[in-house]
C-alpha cells in the first residue's frame, strides 16, 4: 500500500517501526484472533500475547537491563507475516489519533525517518489518492470505526494531515 512513497528495503533495512521501549508498550500493534493462530500454527507457537478489547497484543520480552524489544516476528528480512500484516504496520509511519472526544486525525509518525524527508504535501496527497479506488485516508478512517481500540493517543508534534469525526 505504500510502496508509492516507501520502498519495502528501506523499511527492512530500518526497523524503527519494529521495535519498542518499555514505555511504548500502549504502540504495539493489535492483532486479530485469525493472525494470532496463524503466528501460532506457522511462525512460533511459543508466542505470547494478551487480549486487547476485542483483538491481541503481542508481548515483548525485554531482557534485564536492556530498553529496547523488538517484535517477535521480525525477521532477518523484515517482518516475517508479509501480506498479513497488522493494520498498524500496513499503514506505518501513517497512524490515527484520537485528536479530542469527537474527532480523529490522520498523523504521520516522525519517527521514520525514510518518510519524514518527503514532504507534508506529497504525503496528504498520496494519502488521499483515490486513483484505484479508495484513498488511504478513506481506509484508515473506516479501519478504525470498526475497530476503535486501534486509534491512539495524539502524540504532539505529529503532523495532522487529515482530521474527520468519528
Amino acid at each position: 500500500m505504500l510502496k508509492k512513497i516507501l520502498s519495502p528495503k528501506s523499511c527492512a533495512d530500518c526497523r524503527v517501526c519494529c521495535v519498542f521501549d518499555r514505555e511504548d508498550i500502549w504502540e504495539i500493534p493489535l492483532l486479530s484472533e485469525e493472525l494470532i493462530s496463524y503466528i501460532k500454527e506457522n511462525l512460533d507457537s511459543d508466542i505470547k500475547y494478551e487480549k486487547q478489547g476485542d483483538e491481541y497484543r503481542l508481548l515483548m520480552s525485554f531482557n534485564d537491563g536492556e530498553e529496547l524489544s523488538y517484535c517477535p516476528v521480525l525477521t532477518e528480512t523484515g517482518c516475517a507475516l508479509g501480506d498479513k500484516k497488522p493494520f498498524d504496520c500496513r499503514v506505518w509511519p501513517f497512524r490515527v489519533n484520537r485528536i479530542s472526544d469527537n474527532l480523529c486525525g490522520i498523523t504521520v509518525s516522525p519517527v521514520c525517518e525514510c518518510v519524514s524527508s518527503v514532504s507534508l504535501k506529497k504525503l496528504s496527497d498520496f494519502l488521499f489518492d483515490n486513483s484505484e479506488g479508495e484513498s488511504l485516508a478513506d481506509v484508515m478512517f473506516s479501519y478504525v470505526k470498526k475497530h476503535p481500540e486501534n486509534i491512539k493517543p495524539y502524540i504532539e508534534k505529529y503532523p495532522i494531515l487529515a482530521i474527520k469525526e468519528m
